[in-house]
């Protein structure tokens, strides 16, 4: 942590390190600081405080938040290097994508400071000659969200910008593992001028506490949530008591298809990318493979032997691709998954290789059945599963044979194949011939079991913005 250049990250970061959350690196199992567990009552002081600075933030003008979401925007990519260096300290992935998620993270900052100009209301023609109808956009309040670890930044900024673009005031329960990047990005918030109680950190190693509280204050007025499908049901039955605005995006399955009029080595290009992101722990990630029967062969050959260059390691070291799984359970899920795959009749194509501490090589399995269990559940490692298929119409039934919807992907040069696959997935997005997907300018999120809402694209904004209908009589 001593080459952290903008000490007051530091000092963000580790002014209670006599508190009870103690934050690892994955990579090393070494401590790298503290943070405090909060109490119930503590969280309740900051969301009052939260409720208080909302009411001020709403009377600025779009222009106002828009300049200090600006500010925010820049800070963070003048202190990118900073950032990417803890960010892969506390959760693991290699410093370069690391250094991809400061940006990612940052473009959400920068598009909702631009769309909080464009927070549009309506006129509407009026059924009466004596009426004139309209709409206007407000902001819905207090927003809260509860972030993952696997993308500890641009999981808070996805979620905090465009509450703050919208006149809310934001508070956020980043995971026990990755707080320190939550800090840091907040601490940058202030010094673009964000006001005191505007956006919120607190941390505790009693997450049920957290969210209970949050879905049951009648002073929150929206929850967003990033996490597993059996989590966001919790939240969401918590949220119904007070019938809050929720947004979720929740777990993923998500089939990487391979046609066989697909470019192959573009596909293999994607399947590396998709999979192997931040070691297979991404909610959009390709989570099982199916080739046709006429290209399996050479699909596989030559994903392999890409496979095969990755480098796996402490992601603060030159060239590591594939970092630490987060934690032992993490681990100890992929393992169970790839003997069960084989004890079911799967191939190691490559890797299936137990390394020491939280590594797990990246692994390709073949002669894999849809009925598998690491086909039915999200693997969340870097473990690729490949099915063979003979015809689109048995594909498409097993592609949306799952209750989650969130990420699809498939490579194809036909394009009437190409819409009618698109149209046919059950999902809330599409990747063709692409494997990297995510951007602010589009809305992501699922379908199904894979959440509720959208974020990014203006979309994004909406979720944080309430419609209110005047009608105008005795004209």
């Amino acid at each position: 942590m001593d080459q952290i250049k903008n000490l007051s990250l530091l000092s963000a970061m580790c002014e209670n390190v006599n508190s009870a959350i103690t934050v690892t690196n994955p990579a090393t199992g070494h401590v790298l600081g503290y943070v405090p567990s909060h109490s119930r009552e503590t969280i309740e002081n900051v969301i009052a405080k939260a409720e208080i600075a909302q009411r001020s933030w709403a009377k600025t003008t779009a222009k106002q938040r828009a300049d200090i979401l600006m500010s925010w925007y820049q800070l963070l990519m003048d202190n990118q290097e900073d950032l990417a260096r803890i960010m892969t300290l506390e959760q693991g992935k290699p410093l370069a994508e690391s250094r991809g998620e400061v940006a990612y993270g940052a473009s959400f900052v920068q598009w909702f400071a631009e769309e909080a100009k464009r927070a549009y209301g309506e006129t509407i023609p009026t059924p009466s000659s004596d009426r004139r109808i309209m709409t206007i956009t407000q902001p819905v309040g207090v927003a809260a969200a509860i972030t993952p670890w696997n993308f500890p930044i641009a999981m808070i900024t996805r979620k905090a910008a465009p509450a703050i673009a919208a006149g809310c005031s934001f508070i956020a329960k980043p995971a026990a593992q990755t707080p320190l990047s939550a800090y840091a990005v907040t601490e940058l918030a202030r010094q673009a001028g964000l006001p005191e109680g505007l956006l919120n950190i607190v941390t505790s190693d009693d997450a049920v506490m957290v969210g209970e509280l949050f879905c049951s204050s009648d002073k929150i007025n929206k929850i967003s949530f990033t996490g597993s499908t059996n989590v966001g049901r919790i939240l969401m039955r918590q949220s119904a008591e007070s019938v809050k605005r929720v947004s979720m995006e929740l777990g993923g399955n998500a089939p990487f298809i391979v046609f066989d009029d697909a470019d192959i080595d573009l596909a293999v290009k994607g399947a590396i990318a998709s999979k192997f992101r931040n070691a297979g722990q991404t909610c959009v990630c390709a989570n099982r493979f199916y080739v046709h029967d006429a290209v399996y062969d050479k699909f596989v050959e030559k994903f392999a032997a890409e496979v095969a260059t990755l480098t796996v390691g402490n992601g603060i070291d030159n060239g590591v691709n594939v970092g630490p799984l987060i934690d032992a359970n993490a681990k100890n899920k992929v393992q169970r998954l790839v003997e069960e795959a084989v004890a079911q009749g799967a191939t190691i194509s490559i890797g299936g290789e137990d390394l020491d501490g939280q590594f797990f090589t990246p692994t390709v399995l073949t002669h894999v059945q849809h009925s598998m269990s690491i086909v039915q559940e999200e693997i969340f490692g870097p473990i690729a599963p490949v099915i063979r298929f003979h015809d689109d119409a048995s594909l498409i039934e097993m592609a949306n044979d799952t209750i989650y919807g969130l990420a699809s992907y498939f490579y194809s040069k036909d394009i009437n194949r190409i819409f009618a696959v698109a149209e046919a997935l059950d999902y809330g997005m599409v990747g063709v011939n692409e494997g990297v997907i995510s951007t602010e300018v589009a809305p992501f999120g699922g379908v199904k079991q894979s959440g509720i809402g959208r974020e990014g694209a203006r979309q994004g904004l909406d979720e944080y913005l309430n419609t209110k209908y005047i009608c105008l009589g005795g004209m």
